[in-house]
């Protein structure tokens, strides 16, 4: 038992006053003299006896009496709180990423929960809820009832983490407040578990919501398998997470008309393909038929017509070998000896390529540094008998240390930095430690290690190497200094090269990644492009180049979809963007190991009950004032009746 104002507990010791009076009698009797009758004797002892009795029944039941009026002005309460006073702050994290559209018992959890919550809490009290994409601090469910009615669902969900630390944020520094966290989620299992931090100030509770079901089938991935002539194959890969099943619809979609259709039995994953024109413009989607999860049955994806790379080659050497590479159907390739170079035509590619030249004048130095600020990109090819001077003035422009003087000795290209987006999965199956290593006769070393090496020497040191959109090799690749020409490796190396120039949009992009491609168009001054979908207009971040705008993508758009991309009331090209595929899989973390930390429960309204009782606080003060009535009445009786 508290008290509200436990000062006026002192004057409990004015109950010694009347014990004081009582023990010390003031008043003084006198002895008579009288008739020596024995009876009489009897009688005064006897009531000598009853009216001590009396008197001590009646200083008991005026000091119970006065007691109680003092606990009832003194405002006795029970509650599990430490303080009548104490302020009572609660933050509420609502999950609302996409595996919420899972169905529990009473519908769809995301819509079920925001039920709870509005049952539980009144509306008038003040609390703080953060979801995926929202933050109502300090506010009351009167003043956002509409929102959370409303509440769509997010598809950029927080690390648990990350959810965990923004919601402590909303809570006050006041360290008497009594702080309750509800973090309300399905905990689906992610590449990190979620944790709690010792943290006493805050008493944190987890409502984990369940589906009935974990069994989900989503549209994984798609890409072009196959391209030929006439045709490219469209190959889509589809996951299962529950029972299997023998038919399942696959649709594919241009726009609004179907284009094919077909069916595929899928235990836990399955595959099938579409054949599809080339040179066809098509705003696909792929569409299956799914009850659990809605999110993930369709899966957008766009063929624009083929926009090509514009690569120029400036030679000194034969360029055969560049020609295999850049070919007519995805590169617009033009060469010219070094001595016809018009410097004019270089701004209107994509790629410059300096094939084995011996010497670079100052002018066509002073020329590609403004091509590669402007977003060009530059390959540098150094012959066998370089002017280092010019060479080292080219390379002191994009941030390389110099060359060194020409090293003649043999050397094995072994070492592949496969972490380098030159080399990334696309190119190899696997990493491989042994293959058929290309030799040089001859290279230039670099004085100083300053780039970032992406082929190297048995010794470490760099064949190739980029810094920013410059690539330079450090020794020439005719056929007399080096057989890199038939290796495996020119390939996918300087093919990449050429199609990093230029990035073309992919087939689709993911919602929630940085996405970046290049758009091929010229704008006047202050012009600017925008993405658009429906009544969705939205300008991402650019920057203009020359020939081409250079577009960044983050948490936006949020919506999937395929996005035409407009410059003023003109369609360039459009571009698709999809959910990421990490909440279909509907396997949940184990919370058990949470227990000494937190409150774990499944339902949102028993969680919400434990907190009222906790801080429900009961007042006693009535109590003690009907306690001092009936003592009162008690005192009457005695007084009256008592004889």
């Amino acid at each position: 038992m508290q008290f509200k104002h436990p000062e006026l507990l002192y004057a409990l010791f004015l109950l010694l006053i009347p014990i004081i009076v009582h023990l010390f009698q003031l008043r003084k009797f006198q002895k008579e003299a009288f008739t020596n009758v024995a009876f009489l004797k009897k009688v005064t002892l006897q009531t000598r006896k009853s009216s001590q009795l009396k008197k001590w029944l009646t200083l008991i039941t005026r000091l119970l009496l006065l007691s109680a009026i003092i606990f009832a002005f003194a405002q006795p309460y029970v509650s599990q709180s430490n303080s009548f006073n104490t302020k009572k702050e609660t933050v509420i994290y609502l999950d609302n990423s996409f595996s919420l559209q899972s169905k529990g018992t009473h519908g769809e959890l995301l819509k079920r929960a925001v039920q709870d919550i509005m049952n539980a809490v009144p509306e008038d009290e003040e609390i703080s809820i953060v979801t995926n994409n929202n933050t109502y601090k300090n506010t009351t469910l009167k003043s956002i009832k509409n929102e959370l009615l409303q509440l769509d669902y997010a598809s950029n969900q927080l690390p648990y983490n990350a959810a965990l630390l923004k919601s402590k944020k909303l809570f006050s520094r006041n360290s008497n407040s009594l702080k309750s966290l509800i973090f309300i989620s399905d905990f689906q299992q992610k590449e990190s578990a979620f944790k709690l931090d010792n943290d006493s100030t805050i008493n944190i509770n987890l409502v984990s919501l369940k589906p009935v079901s974990n069994s989900n089938i989503s549209l994984d991935s798609l890409y072009i398998s196959k391209a030929t002539a006439s045709n490219i194959e469209l190959h889509i890969a589809l996951k299962n997470s529950g029972e299997p099943i023998e038919n399942l619809p696959v649709s594919l979609f241009d726009g609004t008309n179907l284009l094919a259709k077909t069916s595929v039995s899928i235990n836990t994953e399955a595959f099938t393909t579409f054949s599809l024109p080339v040179n066809k413009i098509i705003n696909g989607k792929i569409s299956i038929d799914d009850a659990t999860l809605q999110f993930d049955n369709g899966l957008f994806f766009n063929i624009n017509e083929a926009t090509k790379i514009n690569v120029f080659s400036i030679n000194s050497s034969d360029d055969a070998f560049l020609k295999r590479i850049y070919t007519e159907g995805e590169f617009n390739y033009t060469s010219t000896q070094f001595e016809q170079l018009n410097y004019n035509d270089i701004d209107k590619h994509n790629l410059i390529i300096l094939n084995e030249l011996n010497s670079i004048p100052s002018s066509l130095i002073a020329v590609l540094k403004s091509f590669a600020d402007h977003g060009g990109y530059v390959m540098v090819i150094p012959s066998a008998e370089i002017n280092l001077q010019t060479y080292n003035s080219l390379l002191s422009n994009y941030g390389v240390s110099s060359f060194t003087a020409l090293t003649e000795i043999e050397k094995r290209i072994t070492t592949i930095n496969y972490s380098h987006p030159l080399y990334n999965s696309d190119v190899f199956e696997k990493r491989v430690s042994n293959f058929q290593y290309p030799k040089v006769n001859t290279f230039y070393a670099l004085s100083a290690t300053t780039a970032s090496s992406l082929l190297q020497f048995e010794d470490g040191k760099a064949f190739l190497f980029q810094n920013s959109n410059t690539y330079i090799f450090s020794s020439a690749l005719n056929d007399d200094n080096s057989n890199f020409k038939n290796s495996p490796l020119i390939v996918p190396t300087l093919y990449n090269i050429g199609k990093q120039s230029l990035k073309i949009p992919k087939l689709y992009y993911t919602i929630g990644q940085e996405n970046t491609f290049d758009v091929s168009i010229k704008l006047q001054q202050d012009d600017i492009i925008s993405l658009n979908l429906n009544d969705v207009n939205m300008i991402p971040q650019q920057q203009y180049f020359n020939n081409k705008v250079a577009v960044t993508t983050n948490e936006t758009p949020a919506t999937a979809g395929i996005y035409s991309i407009n410059s003023k009331a003109q369609v360039i090209e459009n571009v698709s963007y999809n959910y990421d595929r990490d909440e279909s899989n509907l396997t949940y973390q184990d919370l058990s190991s949470l227990t000494s930390e937190a409150t774990i429960s499944d339902s949102i309204t028993e969680i919400f009950d434990t907190i009222k009782s906790d801080s429900k606080v009961n007042a006693l003060w009535k109590w003690f004032v009907i306690f001092a009535l009936l003592l009162l009445i008690i005192e009457v009786l005695i007084l009256k009746y008592f004889k």
